[in-house]
């Protein structure tokens, strides 16, 4: 856990930062002030110094970084997952990297710096990590060019580490105001305690009585953007396409479903594909707590999954119209992403590698597609993120009316969810937009493992069907990973959801149905599959025409058009007539 303390000169800061940490056994105290600032002796400063100093508890173990500011982003790096440190504080800091600079004219003379600071705060590995900053941007301008250069850059860096910090606290008068984070952070016995950080996630399934999980799964996998995948052959579905056009067919063809036939043409490597006969449903469900579960109820979501277990409601009966098996994977919870990442980096890895090994198990079986599905509290929340962050979409336009379980329209509800996603975006805004570290902020274990289900589909030449939220949004963090994903998703529907809508656009895929359905994630696919198996059997099973016959005069039908005309000019009685001028040529 990362904290951030701010306060103004002598509001408490120090000690309530202290404080967060005084539960610890072990705690490395890092001082980034220098014993004499600018070189020079000051009585008045060193008291200060030696107050602090007696502060701090006999165990306690001191670095000083004051004349090597440096070394600070250094010590975050190399921090062990088992530390607890604390840094008091990032003014001094600030002042030893202008003082090292030698100059106090430029206040972006240091961004780059700033930067990596907010990073390494980011990437620290301690079991907490406490700084404190002081807060002079609510005083008046500074008159002086180095006070006005140090306000401008402690800006920055406020902000800097605030985006990389889990919680931010203001220190007033001794009075502590989160701003971000406080249900993170307890109080016991007058003190402030900091919330262990939350265990790695566990991911188990069940399909026909069978348990899939993390810990059988063998070693983590490793994802990286720039996979190289497969991609299907181009050149197959326009064959598949062109073939379509051949065909002995009662009217004009296929029409919207000639897309589909070339799809299939493509991922299955051949101009006449088949139906396909060996579908597999997998759906995920993944609960959040926070504002991106408001209005959702977990009991819904374990009916559903039960529902899809059993055999009953309504994806199972859609399931077994269409042909399907169904697995159900049962993600565990993921916290408020408005207030932390959702998940750590060891649950993405363990999510990413169980949905690599779903699909990669489907294709050994003899799936031939897979369909992805979806029920969970905060879902759609947590896709509209996603989908935001990535392309830059508005969460209210974003997200759809909240419906309770009674079937009344909840505006409360709705606001609670906008507002839990607009805050999440804040919380990242300075935060790197790369696919490990979005499923971390805003994923939860659904998206996560529905991602890897896309990578390991792909790899395998698998097609999948989606058609709601968390699908689209895993479909654009797949893309981040392996640009070549995008080519093996089918969307029969998007069922006018906002979030699907701008998430499909932006990822090229193009639904081939219209029929504005709303069953639930995966619904839609199972409706069209049907229909999509048989536009499949008829393309395959439907002869071609029979070939033209050529004339034996040898000429082509153009040619053959054109003498037919000079031919009915020469016999026409007005041939011969005289050409007449008009009357207004005259």
């Amino acid at each position: 856990m990362r904290l951030l303390v701010l306060g103004g000169i002598r509001s408490g800061k120090s000690e309530v930062a202290e404080s967060l940490v005084a539960d610890a056994e072990r705690v490395r105290y890092v001082a980034t002030a220098p014993e004499h600032p600018g070189g020079l002796p000051d009585e008045a400063w060193s008291a200060r110094l030696t107050r602090h100093r007696a502060r701090r508890p006999a165990g306690w173990s001191t670095e000083e970084v004051g004349t090597e500011p440096d070394r600070l982003a250094d010590l975050l790096h190399g921090a062990k997952p088992e530390d607890v440190l604390l840094v008091d504080d990032l003014g001094g800091w600030l002042t030893a990297m202008f003082d090292a600079a030698g100059d106090w004219a430029d206040p972006s003379a240091l961004d780059s710096r700033i930067t990596a600071l907010g990073d390494a705060v980011r990437a620290c590995p301690a079991a907490l990590l406490v700084l404190v900053a002081p807060e002079v941007g609510l005083a008046v301008v500074p008159t002086t060019q180095a006070g006005r250069t140090f306000a401008d850059a402690n800006g920055l860096l406020n902000q800097r580490v605030a985006a990389a910090s889990d919680g931010v606290a203001m220190v007033v008068a001794g009075e502590v105001t989160w701003l971000r984070g406080g249900s993170e952070v307890g109080h016991a016995g007058g003190r402030f305690v900091a919330a262990p950080a939350p265990a790695p996630f566990e991911f188990s399934g069940t399909v026909a009585g069978a348990v899939l999980s993390t810990a059988d799964s063998g070693e983590t996998l490793s994802f990286q953007p720039g996979m190289e995948l497969p991609l299907p052959d181009e050149s197959t579905a326009a064959e598949a396409g062109e073939r379509l056009l051949t065909l002995r067919l009662n009217g004009a063809g296929l029409g919207g479903l000639v897309p589909v036939v070339r799809f299939a043409g493509g991922t299955q490597g051949r101009p006449d594909p088949r139906p396909w006969q060996r579908p597999r449903v997998l759906v995920l469900r993944g609960d959040r707590t926070g504002g991106f579960a408001a209005g959702d109820s977990a009991a819904a979501a374990d009916r559903r999954l039960e529902d899809v277990v059993e055999g009953t409601g309504t994806l199972a009966v859609l399931a077994a119209t269409a042909g399907a098996s169904v697995q159900a994977i049962d993600c565990p919870e993921a916290g408020p992403a408005e207030l932390h990442d959702a998940l750590d980096d060891g649950s993405v890895d363990a999510a990413l590698t169980l949905g690599w090994r779903l699909a990669d198990a489907a294709a050994n079986e003899g799936v031939d597609l897979l369909v992805l599905a979806a029920c969970g509290a905060g879902s759609d929340a947590a896709a509209a993120a996603i989908v935001a962050v990535l392309t830059g979409g508005e969460p209210a336009a974003m997200l759809g009316r909240v419906v309770d379980a009674s079937g009344f329209v909840n505006d409360a509800a709705w606001i609670r969810k906008v507002a839990a996603v607009r805050d999440a975006r804040h919380r990242i805004r300075a935060r790197s937009r790369e696919p490990h570290t979005v499923l971390s902020m805003l994923g939860g274990g659904d998206i996560a493992v529905a991602t890897g289900i896309l990578l390991g589909a792909a790899s395998r030449r698998l097609p999948v069907m989606i058609d709601g939220p968390v699908g689209i949004a895993a479909g654009l963090v797949a893309r981040d990973y392996g640009a070549q994903t995008r080519h093996w998703l089918l969307m029969a529907d998007h069922g006018e959801n906002p979030t699907v809508k701008l998430g499909a656009d932006v990822l090229g895929v193009t639904p081939f149905l219209q029929l504005k359905l709303a069953l639930g994630e995966g619904g839609a696919s199972l409706v069209a599959l049907p229909l999509v198996n048989t536009a499949l059997t008829v393309a395959a099973a439907t002869p071609p025409r029979e070939p033209v016959v050529e004339p034996e005069d040898g000429l082509t039908e153009q040619e053959r058009i054109e003498a037919e005309i000079q031919r009915v000019v020469a016999d026409s009685p007005t041939a011969e007539m005289p050409f007449v001028k008009p009357s207004w040529e005259a």
